[in-house]
């Protein structure tokens, strides 16, 4: 991916929200002014999506003159949350915050109650994060050629969790189990918060979770970082190695964010969307907080988000349907 935070485009998405906001109140159908805006969160609080949604919640609200309020909808495997946005009014009032994911799920044979790419409107990319394979202290792998020797003399032996069937953290597990050629038990949460919870106390072995969401645990001593599940390494932890310097080829599991509003959203409201979202992620206070939370900031225009969400479709479709990858609900 190749978006980034840049001077032209926070200046032009400022403008924008200026310009959208010295218009009459008619020319805007009165957004945001109508109601607080609703930015659900399709898992439980812990979880990349939620501290992403919580950083740049108070901004946007600030910027846009009306309250954001988070809602976090978490079950079946982000789809439930994702569903509600996807039926809610065109009207800007109901957001949702979409992660990779989302272009993953149409080829696991599950029975979605959308699409993603008819159901929905593109409103912007938000952050990238590192994704990192963690495992338990007491685990006697401590590196991550260790472990991947270790996965494949121990066929079904290891158990991973992950914040639920079908999330990115699940699909990375079950893609390095095929490249691997090893089997593992995969153990499926209610979200992130409780998937670290039961790995920190060695309920499951590791996990394949957001750099966000463990940096803390790894830091603090309970956890074990043992590797980034992306092409490159990380500017966050860059001594951790990829599964390519492991002798992985081919391993890719990075995760992105973006920002989603139902189909049919008028084009002007989502550019006062855009133009709110890029101007708070590009604010100095909430650039460095994600930073500290372990995120890359990766804005972009809905049109590139759109083309972008078709390429990710492509790819991951391969990736599935390759390596022959079932998910069971």
């Amino acid at each position: 991916m190749t978006f980034r935070t840049d001077r032209r485009l926070v200046l032009a998405s400022a403008a924008a929200l200026a310009l959208s906001a010295a218009l009459p109140a008619h020319a805007q159908d009165e957004f945001p002014r109508r109601k607080p805006i609703t930015l659900v969160v399709p898992f439980a609080p812990g979880g990349g999506n939620d501290i992403l949604a919580r950083a740049i919640a108070p901004k946007m609200g600030q910027l846009l003159g009306q309250t954001v309020v988070i809602d976090n909808r978490p079950g079946a495997g982000g789809n439930l949350g994702t569903e509600q946005v996807a039926r809610a009014a065109p009207d800007g009032y109901t957001l949702v915050i979409a992660s990779s994911q989302v272009t993953m799920n149409p080829f696991l044979d599950m029975k979605l109650p959308f699409r993603i790419e008819r159901d929905f409107e593109p409103v912007g990319l938000l952050a990238s994060m590192p994704m990192v394979l963690v495992a338990n202290v007491q685990e006697p792998y401590r590196s991550l050629a260790d472990f991947m020797r270790y996965s494949k003399e121990h066929p079904g032996k290891i158990t991973y969790s992950s914040p639920g069937n079908g999330t990115p953290q699940h699909l990375a597990g079950e893609v390095f189990a095929k490249l691997n050629r090893t089997e593992m038990l995969h153990v499926p949460y209610r979200g992130t918060g409780p998937s670290i919870t039961d790995l920190i106390a060695g309920q499951v072995q590791v996990s394949f979770a957001t750099y966000a969401s463990v940096m803390q645990h790894v830091q603090a001593g309970k956890l074990r970082a043992l590797g980034v599940a992306g092409a490159r390494r990380t500017a966050l932890a860059p001594e951790l190695p990829t599964f390519a310097d492991a002798g992985l080829k081919n391993y890719d599991a990075s995760l992105w964010y973006s920002l989603l509003a139902p189909a049919k959203t008028p084009k002007a409201v989502v550019d006062r969307l855009n133009a709110a979202m890029v101007a708070a992620v590009a604010d100095p206070a909430v650039a460095r907080q994600l930073t500290q939370q372990g995120f890359e900031t990766q804005t972009s225009t809905p049109e590139q988000l759109r083309e972008f969400i078709a390429k990710e479709l492509r790819r991951w479709e391969r990736v599935i349907v390759d390596n022959h990858i079932k998910v069971s609900l």
